[in-house]
């Protein structure tokens, strides 16, 4: 790996871990590419161990004005955990800050490392008889240090919230070497400003988070699923007010899904059965849970129902196993990555008031359509917080190369329709770099402003994550 920092000075680095924490070159490479292939760097892989060890590459970098970008479980998909070209910066993964710390089931908290994957975390959690509630298609492998740097989103957040909602405290090194011990796990604390939010959704701007304390809840005893056929998206927001309304607080699964989106699934991933007997234009994969046993798949069906009297639905079945259950969900968590076997996708992350989610989806696709004729929307997602990924696959037959080149171009005819309905261009995803530019449009001055004031306290050399969310 060619690196443009001196040797002598990427030994010192190296001698603040143990050698097999400094990555070689075939190690490396995987850390040094965006998930897509959008963005590609150079740059040292340093893995610490334990939170002294980052902050002793901090303090390191912070000496010799050396740039940091924080790298969890590099599954984002905005650039932010990915170096630049230079091979002038050091990637510090926390892949091997590992440690479940503590899980204390009678304060329903958790203490774990920013390196332990969400999927562990659910299981610690399923372990101690509880339940964290932040479910994405990536839980596998992405980590809570990436998570929170992302305020990610996710399956749960119509019932649970982001992940600034589940988060109590955190353990954070700031870009001058310094510990900040934040781990408290006070569901009030009104002693000032609340600093822990200043990190969630920073996307390692302001420092990178080692450690955090979690929410966690009760653990589900009962549980329905349901998988319903829709005319319109019109319906399935009507479905939803429904569902809302007479499951209460037992509704935390909402998720929305076109019939294109279904035969991408079915045609590419393996095992997949369509769960209804007839297409349908649109799909809600619907769930309830409780911690209290029983009574919840009865209720489902007196809403779907109802639903059925009122033309909302047209068809639905409700999950009989677990494994039922399972390939339901399979389908709408595999939505993502088979778009790629269609060919490019370019792909958009927003987020529009909920009452207007299904007026967006038709304008957007009308103008997406009028830009690139044959143009394919797969607009999905999840339809209780208004955050749809309005993905667009290439029209058949076209150049993947060539369908790419019009990224720009797409996203201005897409965000135009976001823009007018109040929305988000970045819902869940996050900034990064590849959404940097177009924060100016949708950030006032004065937002940018402060913004970049908390940025100049917190890193005054700008040595952690240049280029990402400001430029």
């Amino acid at each position: 790996m060619t690196l443009s920092l001196p040797p002598e000075l990427l030994s010192r680095f190296a001698a603040l871990v143990s050698p097999q924490d400094v990555l070689d070159e075939d190690a490396a490479a995987p850390r040094l590419v965006e998930p897509r292939g959008l963005f590609r760097g150079r740059g040292l892989v340093i893995q610490p161990r334990t939170v002294e060890q980052v902050a002793a590459v901090v303090r390191l970098a912070a000496e010799t004005g050396v740039r940091i970008v924080p790298q969890g479980g590099n599954t984002g998909l905005v650039g932010g955990q990915t170096p630049d070209q230079s091979g002038a910066q050091i990637v510090l993964s926390t892949a091997r800050l590992n440690r479940i710390r503590e899980v204390d089931a009678d304060e329903n908290v958790m203490v774990v490392e920013a390196g332990v994957t969400l999927a562990a975390a659910q299981e610690a959690a399923r372990e101690a008889d509880r339940f964290f509630p932040l479910s994405l298609g990536s839980e596998g492998s992405c980590t809570i240090g990436g998570n929170i740097a992302t305020n990610a989103g996710g399956v749960g957040v119509v019932a649970y919230g982001n992940t600034r909602d589940l988060v109590l405290g955190l353990e954070a090194v700031l870009p001058d070497g310094r510990i900040w011990n934040g781990l408290r796990r006070l569901r009030k604390d009104n002693t000032g400003y609340d600093l822990k939010q200043l990190f969630i959704g920073s996307e390692g701007t302001l420092g990178v988070v080692t450690a955090a304390v979690l929410k966690l809840f009760p653990a589900p005893r009962d549980l329905a699923t349901a998988f319903v056929g829709l005319p319109s998206a019109e319906a399935a927001l009507e479905l939803f007010r429904l569902v809302r309304q007479r499951a209460g607080s037992a509704l935390t699964g909402c998720e929305l899904m076109p019939r294109i989106g279904i035969d991408f699934t079915l045609r590419h991933m393996l095992g997949a059965r369509d769960p209804l007997d007839a297409p349908h234009p649109w799909y809600l994969l619907i769930e309830l849970s409780s911690p209290v046993e029983g009574g919840l798949t009865g209720r489902l069906e007196d809403i779907l129902a109802e639903a059925m009297e009122a033309d909302l639905l047209s068809d639905a079945v409700i999950a009989a196993s677990v494994e039922q259950t399972a390939a339901f969900w399979r389908i709408r968590m595999g939505m993502s990555e088979v778009q790629s076997r269609e060919g490019g996708s370019i792909k958009h992350d927003v987020s529009v008031p909920l009452a207007r989610v299904a007026d967006f989806i038709s304008e957007a696709s009308s103008a997406v359509e009028a830009f690139l004729p044959g143009a394919r929307v797969v607009a999905f997602g999840h339809l209780g917080d208004g955050n749809i990924h309005f993905n667009v696959s290439q029209p058949l037959g076209a150049d993947k190369a060539e369908y790419l080149k019009a990224w720009a171009a797409m996203n201005e005819v897409v965000h135009a329709v976001v823009h007018a309905y109040g929305g988000s261009i970045a819902a869940e995803h996050g900034v990064g770099r590849l959404k940097r530019d177009l924060l100016p449009s949708v950030k006032s001055d004065v937002e940018l402003d402060v913004m970049r004031t908390i940025k100049q306290a917190l890193d005054p050399q700008g040595l952690f994550n240049p280029g990402v969310i400001l430029d």
